[in-house]
């Protein structure tokens, strides 16, 4: 897989990152799957390992992505009390944020970090955090009952100490960034109305964790709510990386 992906235009060492990450989906198993979220999982995983073993670098990537996006989750199984409130305050329903968050994120967790993941889906973003850079413990904030519960058995397949992740079954519009030194987001609420008050709260509780603080926020809305302490270290129009 390296060699399939010389010809990346990546930074070396991300490169050798999403090689280490295509590896370990090549020798997992299929993902338990109680609810029926995975249909096409074995589908998907054959076309990545026949592009595994050819000689084109790019539908390599592609088939990769595909098995990636399949296993995220395109839409959380909400009821509907849930589909209801995440209406109420503007929320999204749930989207792969991509590989670039998890390949870019390496230089700013450590062991002793907390990461937090807001509208979290099924986990996946947190977890592959988890279990590339293996740290104190990560959050994953999600309203969705049912993707709590398959992210539950996720992390059991990816071979996750139970105590390494915390599971919240809450709004994010309830939930708190205290104590939190990394944290994902890809805009789990609308900046505008309601969800003006979500952005306001994190930058608050952002702002008041002691020691280095990092953001890496998808379609970011969160630039006008920060003080000057967070400065961007890394934008591309899709992914905007803080850090404080």
């Amino acid at each position: 897989m390296v060699e399939l992906l010389a010809g990346d235009e990546r930074d070396p060492a991300e490169r050798d990152r999403l090689a280490k990450l295509m590896n370990l989906f090549a020798g997992l198993p299929p993902p338990p799957d109680p609810f029926g979220l995975f249909p096409q999982y074995e589908k998907l995983k054959d076309a990545f390992l026949q592009s595994a073993n050819g000689d084109n670098g790019d539908r390599l990537e592609e088939t990769f992505l595909n098995l990636y996006c399949h296993l995220h989750g395109y839409e959380a199984p909400y009821t509907v009390a849930e589909r209801q409130r995440v209406d109420e305050t503007g929320g999204y329903w749930c989207h792969a944020g991509g590989i670039s968050p998890i390949l870019k994120a390496a230089p700013y967790i450590q062991p002793e970090t907390v990461s937090g993941d807001f509208g979290a889906g099924n986990g996946l973003q947190g977890l592959l955090l988890q279990k590339l850079y293996p740290h104190q413990r990560c959050v994953q904030v999600e309203i969705s009952h049912q993707m709590v519960e398959a992210g539950k058995h996720l992390q059991e397949w990816l071979g996750i100490d139970q105590d390494r992740v915390q599971w919240q079954v809450a709004d994010v519009m309830e939930s708190s960034g205290k104590g939190m030194n990394f944290v994902y987001l890809y805009r789990p609420v609308r900046p505008e109305g309601r969800g003006v008050q979500f952005y306001r709260n994190l930058s608050r509780d952002l702002e008041s964790t002691p020691g280095p603080v990092v953001v890496f926020s998808i379609a970011d809305c969160l630039r006008s709510y920060l003080s000057a302490r967070f400065q961007v270290i890394y934008s591309d129009g899709h992914l905007t990386c803080y850090r404080g």
